[in-house]
């Protein structure tokens, strides 16, 4: 009787698996049939097959494709078995991401819905109205006021940060910054998200810091994103998930505690958390269950544990190899530092050209992802992708994708791209009038909700390591920079090796 049902549950599975894949081969035929400029495929694989076997950067392939096509619209690109369009026209990015927003307002990254809740119902992946909802709820615990709250926090976090890193003065001859940075933002996030003072650089083996890395690691997530996307009904049954159960079960019970603790006691905290908490109620239309707000401070953990430490990353290489950026954004912190006696306010750092400057120019060389994605929710009309070719109805359920890296490094928005260069982001910069090819933090109304938080505390960080400390080249900078190939994001091949040695000049 067992192996009755065992042996009809293993042929369901087995039709089901060559079902999806003649689905796979008649779905890889849609740039050819539909007259779009591509590259061929190889089954099940698609445009990924570098990807996987770690031969190439996503980024660099987008980039390619990106400069290959450059009398197309858009262009065709197999993410494994799913038909992608990926749009080069910068009209067409604005219609998509911002005037039709309503067409196009998921991200489908993860998959219809990762079974890992700390994932699905967090902001980033969250659909339709529910994301419509809860988006307008969280607007307001992200507005420059409540960012100022926040501002003391971060700054304590990272002098103490700081003052750790210039008591290791044989650590600094040689230091690996990623390494060094995740510590700081794991203390950062941590303070500001929930009210858990911890110090990582003196203690690099707490739960946090160790879990964190561990649940930040997408390059871990690679097969399993692949099987919930591409093969729903065998990830089901296996039960794939994201996160082992001890990562899914520490953050859950750390913020379960710390709001259970805070509606005892009745007390507030000024941290991202009790923003989360004060919401209770206030919306009857989308008010947040305890597992929602556990899924959306795991987000902001998320976002800001890697993605802001990689960004300070480069952040400290280019400077290592552009001294003379290096030095005249030290002179612009001295400046700061004289004028506020070395107590810089929120509305100091904030409104530093120079600073903000090198940030922008940073992230536009290492954007995080190489493209965003939209997921299609209604029939939208696409206009020829090159002449003599036939316009498209994209259907609901098909993937956008917006190049961000493409436009980046196109000499027609950013001249000399590949050249680091802040002054394009001043004032009378070049740069100043192309915010529509930065997209960074995104584009149009699913851009980054967190992107003040942030600029914020990358700012203070190399505020105040600046002003204590010169970054300089050591015999393991890689210049030039490789980027991994291990990486669905930007990150350096080999590490960012640097040295790092305390400044004669001191206004704090």
């Amino acid at each position: 009787m067992i192996s009755n049902v065992i042996l009809i549950l293993l042929s369901i599975i087995i039709v089901k698996l060559v079902s999806d894949i003649f689905k796979i081969i008649k779905k890889q035929t849609y740039f050819k049939t539909n007259g779009i400029p591509h590259d061929a495929a190889i089954p099940i694989f698609g445009n990924m097959l570098s990807v996987i076997t770690r031969k190439k950067n996503i980024g660099d392939i987008v980039k390619k494709l990106y400069n290959t096509h450059k009398n197309a619209k858009y262009f065709g690109f197999y993410d494994f078995t799913n038909p992608v369009i990926v749009i080069r026209d910068i009209e067409l990015v604005k219609s998509i991401a911002v005037k039709n927003f309503e067409s196009f307002p998921d991200h489908g990254l993860l998959g219809p819905e990762p079974r890992d809740q700390l994932f699905a119902r967090n902001l980033f992946n969250l659909k339709g109205e529910r994301w419509h909802d809860v988006r307008t709820l969280l607007s307001p615990a992200f507005t420059s006021s409540k960012m100022k709250i926040l501002y003391k926090l971060i700054s304590d976090s990272t002098i103490n940060f700081v003052e750790c890193l210039l008591q290791d003065e044989k650590g600094n001859k040689m230091r690996e910054m990623k390494e060094v940075f995740t510590r700081c933002t794991n203390d950062v996030i941590a303070t500001c998200a929930f009210g858990i003072n911890i110090n990582t650089m003196e203690n690099p083996k707490n739960d946090f810091y160790l879990l964190g890395k561990e649940a930040t690691n997408f390059e871990s997530m690679t097969l399993k994103i692949f099987l919930m996307r591409e093969f729903p009904l065998i990830a089901k049954i296996f039960n794939a998930k994201l996160l082992r159960t001890e990562v899914n079960n520490f953050f859950n019970e750390t913020i379960r505690t710390t709001i259970k603790m805070r509606d005892t006691m009745g007390t507030t905290r000024p941290d991202m958390l009790q923003l989360l908490m004060d919401t209770r109620g206030k919306d009857k239309k989308v008010d947040l269950t305890p597992e929602e707000i556990t899924a959306q401070a795991f987000v902001f953990y998320f976002a800001g544990f890697d993605t802001i430490s990689t960004t300070m990353s480069f952040v400290a290489y280019e400077l290592a190899i552009n001294p003379d950026v290096q030095l005249r954004l030290q002179d612009e912190i001295d400046t700061v530092l004289r004028d506020s006696n070395g107590e810089p306010s929120f509305e100091t750092i904030k409104g530093m050209e120079y600073l903000d400057a090198v940030l922008n120019e940073t992230m536009r060389k290492y954007p995080v992802f190489a493209a965003l994605d939209r997921v299609c929710s209604r029939e939208f009309n696409l206009p020829p992708a090159v002449p003599d070719a036939k316009s498209i109805v994209v259907k609901p359920g098909m993937v956008i994708w917006i190049p961000v890296i493409g436009y980046h490094y196109d000499p027609l928005y950013y001249e000399e791209p590949e050249k680091f260069n802040p002054d394009r982001f001043l004032k009378n910069g070049t740069a100043s009038n192309k915010a529509t090819t930065f997209m960074s933090f995104g584009i149009g109304p699913r851009q980054c909700i967190g992107n003040r938080f942030a600029l914020m505390e990358i700012k203070t960080v190399f505020f105040h390591l600046l002003a204590r400390c010169n970054i300089r080249v050591c015999s393991k900078t890689n210049v030039p920079l490789e980027l991994s190939k291990k990486s669905i994001g930007f990150a350096a091949k080999d590490g960012y090796w640097v040295k790092l040695e305390k400044r004669d000049k001191n206004f704090l």
